[in-house]
């Protein structure tokens, strides 16, 4: 098997419906395993909180997530963004749309100085996504 590099999301108490969130956005199949599915809960509190999801889609995107049990700490992401780039325009400008539905864009997608159509947004779940569009 070839070596992979994917993001790997810690949210709190809102995995679940992050991904599910991801899943709509980017499509594909998602995998979701509780910490009580995998009889990995100390604390009660953890049972249907998420241990670990894949979300793998058509256009070969592997995102994974999970919450933070309650013994460990929870830290807020941050110092680094997710990235999406091709010359799809419309596929592009899809996710886009989706993940700003709800958040707040903070560069927005327009014709930048490289000749790409570039922006960053911060989605719902306070998750950084940059999106390049080349040559559009």
């Amino acid at each position: 098997m070839a070596s992979t590099l994917n993001p790997y999301i810690n949210f709190k108490d809102t995995a679940r419906q992050a991904m599910e969130f991801y899943q709509s956005v980017l499509g594909g199949e998602l995998t979701v395993s509780t910490f009580a599915d995998l009889q990995a809960s100390q604390d009660p509190t953890d049972a249907e909180k998420v241990m670990h999801s894949q979300l793998s889609t058509p256009a070969g995107f592997t995102l994974m997530a999970s919450d933070t049990p309650a013994h460990m700490e929870s830290r807020a992401s941050g110092g680094f963004a997710i990235s999406l780039s091709g010359n799809d325009d419309a596929e592009l400008r899809g996710y886009w749309d989706k993940l700003s539905d709800g958040g707040q864009v903070t560069v927005p997608l327009e014709k930048q100085m490289w000749g790409d159509s570039f922006g960053m947004l911060v989605d719902r779940f306070g998750i950084e996504w940059m999106v390049n569009i080349a040559g559009a």
